[in-house]
């Protein structure tokens, strides 16, 4: 892939530098506590491996597909306990924003924003996320071709912010499926930004379940490797202790304690690309 991307910096953690950054954490925030807890346990894994690292909990999940479905605590609510994880877990915080009217206050707490795949090409959204100077990550739409993210790019660019990431997550492919083309990685990456590749929505089925999504949580170590040999900038990662459990994505999440063994693979195949063994 192209070796000349913009770095963004989100608070000390560089995304597009020589290490492997890592965005992860919940589905949704459950409760202060429980948040905190992961993003600790986070923190001191991406420490011992030296991975820039930026926790992520959604504050209310509002592309949910049943009415029935797990939100999260709301928008205030949630702003607030992440505020209170950053400043006590010592760590940078993202989260999405899904309407213009709230990227003024998440800009106030939060440490990079990001835009819902979903939610890709909403213009005004994205140009208030340009303006509140925060960096941003941009989910590539289901719906959309790699080479069509440059105007998503090219959006926020337009009030003069450049700190931009590129996330994949998977294309629609059929009913409630999603195929992962791995050249859209570099073609996104030809834009000049850090590209990153969401390894757990990834593999996420689509309402698969009827009124809640599924998920083929065992692929995931395989379409990270995946993503590593082609030569990312990053992956995003949901993770929970007991996905089984959770309120919302478990079956796609990568359980807590079998994530520290596959992300030292993952940072072995990455030395192996660099040093042009692969």
């Amino acid at each position: 892939m192209s070796d000349i991307v913009r770095q963004v910096v989100v608070n000390d953690s560089v995304i597009g530098g020589p290490r492997l950054a890592l965005i992860a954490g919940p589905c949704l925030i459950e409760d202060e506590d429980s948040t905190y807890e992961m993003a600790a346990r986070l923190r001191d894994l991406t420490a011992e491996l030296d991975i820039p690292f930026i926790f992520k909990a959604s504050c209310d999940k509002a592309n949910r597909t049943s009415i029935k479905s797990a939100r999260g605590p709301g928008w205030r609510k949630g702003l607030q306990i992440l505020a209170k994880v950053a400043h006590r877990a010592q760590v940078p915080v993202i989260s999405d924003v899904h309407e213009a009217w709230q990227v003024s206050a998440a800009a106030e707490i939060l440490h990079m924003l990001q835009i819902p795949a979903l939610l890709s090409r909403q213009t005004d959204l994205l140009l208030a996320a340009g303006e509140s100077g925060v960096p941003v990550n941009i989910k590539k739409g289901q719906f959309m071709a790699p080479e069509d993210m440059a105007h998503a790019v090219g959006k926020v660019t337009s009030t003069g912010n450049e700190d931009i990431c590129l996330t994949e997550r998977g294309t629609s492919f059929g009913y409630h499926n999603l195929v992962v083309d791995m050249r859209g990685l570099a073609i996104m990456r030809q834009l000049g930004r850090p590209v990153l590749f969401d390894a757990t929505h990834s593999v996420q089925l689509p309402s698969g379940s009827g009124d809640v999504s599924d998920g083929q949580r065992e692929l995931v170590p395989v379409l990270a490797r995946a993503a590593i040999a082609v030569g990312v900038d990053g992956l995003f990662m949901e993770v929970h202790p007991d996905p089984d459990n959770a309120p919302c994505d478990g079956p796609n999440m990568v359980p807590m304690d079998e994530l520290p063994a596959l992300l030292k693979r993952l940072l072995r195949l990455r030395e192996a690309v660099q040093d042009g063994e692969i």
